[in-house]
């Protein structure tokens, strides 16, 4: 419904206008049964029955036009930038307006064949004036609910003159209902002034809604721009910053080299201390630089490359970190995965960045574990500790840039926070999704999948 409100697409809401037919034709079909084979009503059963074929054959033409139209909607897509264009517009709104017309005249013909006035189901018409409101102009919306004031009304009228056969509903409601005057102006009345309120109200609230729908539109639009001018901001800055942390690394590296003379014991560890410092506060400045430049762009440079590769280099550049803990590190890759699509050197620092944290939080003599395989469609690359787990509560804010749970920052006090936010865009961009959790022996598991694409058995 909320995409019906204001879609730019009229063609969706025509083929929601084709879907609630088969329901309506359905009901009519089955209500017809029921009323004359089981409950014993008489009625013209075969003029319904005929008017519900008439309609299947009717939608299934209009399904065909739509169809049609929908292609030609694709085309004019692929070829200008627009949604729709007006050459596909105009008609469009066209079999919508035609639709809603010719579903009012059907509709007075089911209830001219099933009593008329004496029958319940004429209010059925006000279903008809709230899609109306809903899919038209407040005008057009009027002008539906008038020309089913005329329908129905010049209906009833015909009827009670004799001009027009009334059908009875015998064993259902009084027969003579339709010539009494008192009645039926009392039911036209009644009738007439619900069709007004509802297509009053209805379209009162649409607007509303409508309007309600731009404003969250617009503020979203500003939201993003902003989002992006913060994205440029931070990527300046950083960059700038960037510059200036490597020139002052690099006169520390000197000093440090003792290439501009000897230090003493506490002018290298105070040296040693600025050079750590400035080396942590390097690799922030990096990863906020990269995780900027994607958001921003949105785009990778896909390629096809050697999962398995990846992941063994990623082994060896933390290879060094887990032996100084007395950490084991074991690896299974699946014998059928090997190439697949996309941007090699950012998946090997997500699979290298997991499996550093999973070095980092795991006491030493621990274990850590990476294991690919084939998950249907996607390959699964499972990366396991023995570690200090994740806080049931903080599951799914890991992910989340700059936020570290409360054992981490106990564990380790400095970090970035900036590594699981890098993988989940990583991964994200390329189509998978990634999830954490813990072990029952203890530790977690991060798990993230990507779209196997050509990589299968037998390697494509």
């Amino acid at each position: 419904m909320e995409n019906l409100l204001k879609s730019p697409n009229l063609i969706q809401r025509a083929h929601w206008l084709v879907r609630l037919r088969w329901i309506a034709i359905a009901v009519l079909a089955v209500a017809t049964f029921v009323s004359h084979e089981l409950m014993g009503v008489t009625l013209a059963a075969a003029a319904l029955y005929t008017l519900a074929a008439i309609l299947v054959v009717y939608n299934v033409i209009l399904h065909g036009l739509l169809r049609y139209w929908t292609r030609r909607d694709e085309q004019g897509a692929e070829s200008s930038s627009t949604t729709s264009s007006p050459a596909t517009r105009s008609p469009v709104e066209g079999i919508i307006t035609f639709q809603i017309s010719a579903d009012l005249l059907i509709l007075a013909t089911i209830v001219h064949f099933s009593g008329g006035i004496e029958n319940p189901f004429s209010f059925f018409f006000v279903f008809h004036m709230i899609i109306a409101s809903i899919l038209r102009s407040k005008l057009q919306s009027y002008l539906q609910a008038t020309l089913a004031a005329l329908l129905f009304g010049g209906l009833v009228l015909l009827e009670g003159t004799g001009l027009l056969r009334h059908y009875s509903l015998v064993g259902f409601a009084g027969h003579e209902l339709y010539r009494s005057g008192t009645f039926v102006f009392g039911f036209l009345f009644a009738f007439i002034v619900t069709l007004y309120l509802v297509v009053y109200m209805t379209t009162s609230i649409s607007e509303q809604l409508r309007l309600q729908q731009e404003a969250m539109e617009n503020a979203n639009a500003q939201l993003e721009e902003k989002d992006q001018v913060k994205n440029q901001y931070v990527l300046r800055v950083t960059h700038d910053i960037k510059g200036h942390l490597a020139a002052v690394q690099s006169c520390l590296d000197t000093v440090i080299g003792e290439m501009v003379g000897p230090l003493n014991e506490k002018q290298k560890d105070m040296v040693g201390r600025a050079h750590r410092r400035t080396t942590r506060c390097m690799e922030f400045v990096t990863a906020l630089l990269k995780l900027t430049r994607m958001k921003l762009t949105g785009q990778l440079e896909r390629e096809r490359f050697s999962l398995r590769k990846t992941i063994l280099s990623a082994l060896a550049l933390v290879q060094n970190r887990a032996r100084s803990k007395s950490i084991v590190l074991h690896h299974h890759i699946d014998p059928a995965i090997d190439m697949i699509d996309g941007e090699a050197v950012l998946i090997e620092e997500t699979i290298t960045n997991i499996l550093l944290n999973a070095v980092k939080y795991t006491p030493a003599g621990g274990r850590v574990a990476i294991e690919a395989k084939q998950d249907g469609a996607f390959i699964q690359v499972k990366i396991t500790d023995t570690g200090i787990g994740v806080p049931p509560a903080d599951l799914t804010r890991i992910f989340e840039e700059f936020y570290r749970a409360d054992n981490a920052r106990a564990t380790e006090r400095d970090g970035t926070g900036l590594g699981l936010a890098f993988a989940r865009q990583v991964v994200g961009r390329h189509g998978g999704r990634i999830w954490a959790e813990n072990n029952p022996t203890g530790g977690s598991t991060f798990t993230f999948t990507l779209p196997a694409g050509q990589t299968a058995a037998g390697g494509r």
